[in-house]
């Protein structure tokens, strides 16, 4: 009896032990929810001076976000005249497995920003990758293995390069490319990259794609260059889509937030827009809720906490939106930079402006309230935060990061 308590017990702790990895992985864009959160973060009872940098590795340009899971996180960036994927052990920066291969270099207005911008994807032991040159690859995340590549001959992408991330949902690789005025949206074997279904269209946008559930149904959500869009994850039909035009310049890259049936959508000089999906018979509809003409971001994702969106306006400044009604509840005065990330920890929020200071708020819709910042880099940084407990990777210019907060 006491033998079998004790490998009751054990059991218990292991299970516990798979859980928590699990849940402080970062597999994909915006996290392993697609709502840009992350667990296991404890406050410290008072905020050291400084975070303690734990291990820091060249890895080459880029500014793909990496993705963490277990003790492994790997990162996407450009070495030269290759695109590269690296494999790292998480706690002590050291190389596991490496794969290049040639891309063609990024030129024109993009040429300041050589390396890979989206974020790769891991499931099911494979992780998938997209370069800036529109080179769709899928590895054995074990080994570094390619299982299967999807190439871009014409090189036909958009003004910009390509921007979006993949998704893996339902052992799919989900993947819009092509370039302006004419894309296509792939639904990919995530085992063989053979295609499921294709559906021709919009050209993509620098918006990355997420998925809901309606009435048990999946439905592919995203942004094109012109559009809001559903697809049906099963077979590729266009459900719904309503016009999303950018009103100031030329390009979306804000992906659409996902909470049940709602979707908040938001882009630079279009404010924000919520939405509700409906059924009605056969047909799934869009019906709009509220549009907030005044408030709005320009690069990031905002992220839904407790009914109220949060997020950096078009014009610098952290901002927060009733999510219910869409009425601004405030925007702080502080001006920060034109690219930023905002990652959910759960009593704080971190916030990571392209200058390099990472900062941590306590969110409320009363109002802006700063607890600690960081100074985490000298160079630019485009790349989400990946938080995990309390490590915390960050993607510079060049370099992959651990600092721990203690």
């Amino acid at each position: 009896m006491k033998r079998m308590k004790t490998c009751f017990s054990v059991a218990v702790i292991l299970m516990t032990a798979t859980v928590s990895i699990w849940s402080q992985d970062w597999t994909q864009f915006r996290g392993s929810r697609l709502d840009n959160r992350a667990d296991g973060f404890r406050v410290p009872v008072s905020w050291p001076a400084n975070l303690t940098q734990v291990w820091k590795v060249t890895v080459g340009t880029g500014d793909a976000t990496p993705v963490l899971q277990g003790n492994r996180i790997f990162v996407h960036t450009r070495q030269g005249a290759e695109e590269t994927v690296l494999c790292l052990d998480s706690s002590t920066g050291k190389e596991i497995w490496k794969s290049a291969y040639p891309s063609p270099a990024v030129t024109g207005p993009s040429a300041s920003h050589p390396g890979p911008r989206s974020t790769p994807a891991i499931a099911d032991g494979k992780i998938v990758t997209l370069g800036a040159a529109g080179i769709l690859s899928c590895f054995d995340a074990s080994s570094g293995k390619l299982l299967w590549r999807k190439d871009n001959p014409g090189n036909i992408v958009p003004q910009f390069f390509t921007g979006t991330s993949p998704l893996i949902v339902d052992g799919l690789c989900i993947v819009h490319l092509g370039t302006r005025d004419k894309g296509t949206i792939y639904a990919l074997d995530l085992g063989t990259g053979k295609e499921k279904w294709t559906l021709p269209g919009d050209g993509p946008s620098y918006s990355s794609p997420s998925v809901m559930t309606v009435s048990g149904k999946k439905h592919i959500i995203l942004v094109t260059e012109k559009n809001l869009a559903a697809i049906d994850l099963a077979d590729g039909k266009l459900l719904w889509s309503v016009e999303a035009p950018v009103q100031q310049r030329f390009y979306n890259c804000v992906s659409p937030v996902i909470d049940g049936q709602k979707i908040y959508v938001t882009g630079q000089g279009s404010g924000t827009k919520a939405f509700i999906v409906e059924k009605q018979g056969e047909n799934y509809l869009p019906r709009q809720l509220w549009h907030n003409t005044s408030t709005g971001a320009k690069w990031n994702t905002p992220v839904l906490r407790d009914g109220y969106l949060y997020g950096f306006t078009d014009t610098r400044r952290i901002y927060c939106i009733n999510a219910s009604n869409g009425e601004s509840a405030w925007t702080d005065e502080a001006a920060h930079s034109d690219f930023a990330t905002l990652v959910d920890c759960g009593q704080v929020m971190a916030g990571l402006p392209s200058t390099g200071n990472l900062l941590f708020m306590t969110p409320s819709p009363k109002g802006y309230n700063e607890a600690a910042r960081y100074k985490v880099s000298e160079t630019a940084i485009y790349a989400y935060p990946v938080i995990s407990e309390n490590r915390i990777f960050i993607k510079d210019a060049e370099n992959l990061i651990l600092f721990s907060l203690r």
